[in-house]
């Protein structure tokens, strides 16, 4: 859905959302890729970029992190239990396991006439391997800052 106006303020829709937060991301690593430090790591960050922030987009809304809380015990549920107690109705919900799935967070396996969506814990793995990355390049970037302070 493109950004629309609604009560004359813009309205994006999920998937412009995502992209935002995905372009905001790249830039960044292109800028973290083009110094001279570390290349290593750079190289790895500029490759995990994309990928990272589709994820941390996807995981951005509380609607959808709190469903992917509900499937952390690594339980598979219907929309219909995944709507349980939310104040959102069944389409809605629907639309949010849509994007994380497009996200690969979650993925969806048929049994009978019902989808059941199942926790991936993969594409949060490696977010975690992401942000070990850029920590380690702030890490040195602090250390490189303090030595030069100390002189």
């Amino acid at each position: 859905m493109a950004a629309r106006s609604v009560g004359g303020r813009t309205v994006r829709g999920e998937k412009a959302y995502a992209r935002e937060k995905m372009d905001r991301a790249e830039v960044f690593a292109a800028r973290m890729a083009s110094t001279a430090h570390a290349p290593g790591v750079q190289a790895r960050l500029a490759r995990r970029s994309s990928r990272a922030a589709t994820v941390f987009a996807a995981l951005g809304d509380p609607t959808r992190l709190a469903l992917v809380t509900r499937l952390c015990d690594g339980s598979r549920c219907s929309i219909a239990q995944l709507s349980d107690g939310q104040p959102l109705t069944r389409q809605a919900i629907s639309k949010h396991l849509r994007v994380l799935e497009d996200a690969r967070v979650v993925r969806s396996e048929r049994a009978g006439r019902e989808n059941l969506f199942v926790l991936n814990p993969q594409p949060i793995a490696d977010l975690k391997v992401y942000i070990e990355l850029v920590s380690s390049q702030w890490d040195a970037a602090l250390a490189r800052l303090q030595s030069f302070v100390e002189k």
